[in-house]
Parts: C-alpha cells; sequence; structure tokens
C-alpha cells in the first residue's frame, strides 16, 4: 500500500503487475463505480496518428473475442448501472456505476473490454464515421473553435495545440492495425489506475481487480511526439470570422503551473475565483453588472500534466472587443501590484474549499477526482487541495498573479462574425 496524507479517506495499492487500485468503502451507499484511467491519452499520439486515443476510447466498446458488440452494455444495464468514457489529452478513461452487488459479474467485462479490445475492420470502419460526424459537429460550435484555435496558437510545437478529436483528413487514412498497435503500446498496467468507490470493502475489491486485470498483452513500443512548451514574449493575437456568429468572442489565455507545482496551481484557481466566479467576481461586476460591456464572463484553470493553461472568456458585442481586453489588462496589473482584502480572499477560499467538499459527496465524483489525480499527479495529491487553497495570503497572491497573469503576456483569440 502506497503512503499517502492522514486526511486521505481511500487506500491506494500497487499490485504485482504494476497496476495502481484506488479504493475507497461507502458503507453507506448501495452503489459502486468503478472507473479506469489510462495514461494514454492524446498527448501521446504520434502526429500522423493524431485522433487515435479518442478513437479507441469509441472502439473500446466494440467489443473482444469473448464480448461482441453490444454484450457490455447489456449486461449493465439489465442490471440497471450505467457506462461512458472520456478521452483528453492527458487520459482516457472508462467506468461504470451499477448497484454494488452486481460488480462481481461486471467488473470481468469491463476489464475485458480495456484490455483485449479487438478493434474489428468492420466496427473500424462504420464508427470511424460516427468520429467524423462529431468532429464535423464540433466545427459548427464557435465556443470549441474558438478553443482550438487559442490552443494551437499558445501550444504550436505541443500536442496540447492538437485536437483531441483529430482531423477527418488524418483519421480516414488510419487503419485497425495501428490502433492495435496503439493499444497494445499504452494500455499496460504501468499506465493504468483502477480506482473503486462504494459499497464494497477492500479486500474483495483488490481480489476481483486482481482477477480481472491479470492478463495484459505483450507491450510495445511506439514513438511518442509529445513536443515542447514554448513560452513567449509579449501579446499574441488573432482575429477569426466565423459565419453565423451572433456574438463575439473573446478569449485570453495564459501559460501556467503544471503538476510539478501544486501550490501554484491552486492558487491560480484562487485567482479565477477572484476575477470571474460568481456574480460579485471582480470582472463580472464590473463588465457585466455595471459597465454592461459583456453578456458574461467566465475564467478558467485547467491542470494538465506537462503545462497548464488560464483562461478568461467573454461573450460581448464587436464593439467592444477592445475596451473589455484593456481593461482586463489593466486589472491584472492592479491584482498583481494591489494584494486583496483579506476579506475577499477569504471569500474565495470558502468558496472553493466548499466546492471540493460538494465533490466528494457520491462514488462517481471520488472516483473521477482519484482516477484524474492518479493520471496526472497522485490520487493522494487530491486531498491536498483544501490545505494549499487555505495557505494563500493577500501577498503570496499578488506574487502568483505578477509570475502568471502577465498584462504584458497573453494570447488573445477573437472571433467575429463575418462579414
Amino acid at each position: 500500500m502506497t503512503s499517502a496524507p492522514p486526511s486521505f479517506p481511500a487506500t491506494i495499492h500497487r499490485l504485482e503487475n504494476g497496476l495502481t487500485v484506488v479504493h475507497q468503502h461507502m458503507p453507506a451507499t448501495p452503489v459502486v463505480v468503478a472507473d479506469v484511467w489510462v495514461n494514454a491519452g492524446a498527448a501521446l499520439e504520434p502526429v500522423e496518428w493524431t485522433g487515435m486515443a479518442h478513437f479507441l476510447e469509441h472502439m473500446v466498446f466494440k467489443g473482444t473475442e469473448r464480448l461482441l458488440p453490444g454484450m457490455f452494455d447489456y449486461a449493465i444495464e439489465t442490471r440497471g448501472g450505467f457506462s461512458n468514457a472520456a478521452t483528453s489529452h492527458d487520459y482516457a478513461h472508462f467506468y461504470m456505476a451499477l448497484a454494488a452487488s452486481a460488480l462481481p459479474d461486471t467488473l470481468p467485462y469491463l476489464a475485458d473490454l480495456v484490455l483485449h479490445a479487438a478493434i474489428p475492420a468492420d466496427e473500424f470502419v462504420r464508427e470511424r464515421q460516427v468520429v467524423l460526424e462529431e468532429i464535423r459537429q464540433a466545427k459548427d460550435d464557435p465556443d470549441w473553435i474558438g478553443f482550438q484555435a487559442m490552443s494551437e496558437q499558445v501550444f504550436p510545437n505541443h500536442a496540447y495545440g492538437r485536437p483531441v478529436l483529430g482531423t477527418e483528413e488524418i483519421l480516414s487514412q488510419r487503419s485497425p492495425e495501428e490502433m492495435r498497435h496503439f493499444h497494445q503500446a499504452h494500455y499496460q498496467p504501468q499506465n493504468m489506475t483502477v480506482v473503486v468507490a462504494g459499497g464494497v470493502s477492500l479486500d474483495p475489491t483488490l481480489e476481483m481487480v486482481r482477477h480481472a486485470f491479470r492478463a495484459f498483452a505483450t507491450p510495445l513500443e511506439i514513438t511518442r511526439e509529445t513536443g515542447q512548451i514554448q513560452p513567449w514574449w509579449g501579446v499574441q493575437r488573432q482575429i477569426l470570422r466565423v459565419p453565423r456568429l451572433e456574438h463575439a468572442r473573446l478569449m485570453m489565455a495564459w501559460l501556467g503551473p503544471g503538476v510539478d507545482n501544486l501550490d501554484a496551481a491552486c492558487g491560480m484557481d484562487i485567482l479565477s475565483a477572484v476575477l470571474a466566479e460568481g456574480r460579485s467576481a471582480r470582472l463580472v461586476r464590473e463588465l457585466r453588472e455595471e459597465r454592461q460591456w459583456v453578456l458574461d464572463i467566465t475564467s478558467s484553470f485547467s491542470l494538465q500534466r506537462d503545462c497548464s493553461l488560464f483562461t478568461l472568456q467573454a461573450w460581448l458585442d464587436p464593439d467592444h472587443v477592445d475596451p473589455v481586453e484593456a481593461l482586463i489588462c489593466d486589472r491584472l496589473s492592479t491584482l498583481a501590484d494591489q494584494p486583496i482584502s483579506h476579506a475577499e480572499l477569504d471569500k474565495a477560499k470558502r468558496l472553493l474549499v466548499n466546492d471540493f467538499a460538494f465533490s466528494t459527496e457520491t462514488p462517481g465524483q471520488l472516483a473521477g477526482l482519484y482516477g484524474y489525480y492518479s493520471v496526472v499527479a497522485s490520487a493522494s495529491d487530491s486531498y491536498t487541495y483544501p490545505a494549499r487553497i487555505n495557505a494563500y495570503t493577500p501577498a503570496s497572491l499578488s506574487a502568483l498573479a505578477k509570475q502568471f497573469l502577465s498584462a504584458n503576456t497573453y494570447a488573445s483569440t477573437v472571433l467575429l462574425p463575418a462579414s
């Protein structure tokens, strides 16, 4: 068992084959969530295989030599459960939620899918059309267009700048053999964490996982082309004209700390809350409520393994883009130079710590939290979040803003209606 902070309520085990298991017993609930997290996201794809990780997420559910397509869904749904999956640059994960009593019968099905995906050629061709349609739909979403353009602008030589969905051109050229190669290279025990949270105790859980996840394929080598993060100085600005756009978008982005500096990463969450979390947040109050220059404005900090991203996004009339961007830069300079009040900081801390508490109430929330941290850091790091948040002072927060949210160095992506 891996050591963890005293406050961490789960247990972490490394099995003999290298597979990590995170378990939390919740005796009061009759349900359980089993969530398999794999360090096999889009960032590990060779450039010529862009979109492979997400496409593989679809194909995992198309069966194995033992499970025909649809058998897994039938087994879960007839027991009153549900399943789903997701892929990002840093991970892919596959989960199911159902009655705790059904876990012994269904966990082997989930393990078989994830470990032994057959990737049949006929299903590959059919499912590729589903993925291509997903790409086409994304290209009709102005917010996706803007975020992808901004990602390419900020990460021109890193996988984080490539779309997780891939492109129609590249995916149309891919083969089932290439996908099997990608699967066999990355879906290995040392790259995988199985999280089980809910109404099952530890010893039976470990036995079930040990039995279900015992047979991995022989690993293959594959070229990784993650690329390099390249910081810049100055303002990078791009303007895109988008057909049928009702309101303009202003997106501003800054490179943030990665998982190697979790203290700073947690502080970025505080800055996000201070700037644009709730009606009383600084930018929301001034730009939306008082000046009425924007329809809405939001901020987010996305923690990623290699390099995180802090973003501000506003929906507004085209005539307000330039003054809004200038005002944001001015307010960021103020935030860096003038420490906020203890009352404002305490409010942001309460918001974030309470949000964390609310996000750890159900088996599904816990499985997602532990799995995500297992991929980008360590599961036990998740429960250090409140302490890291509460350690900030007005002075240390101002120093963080000065370090990462410069009004002189950021990327700006503007979406305007096509003429």
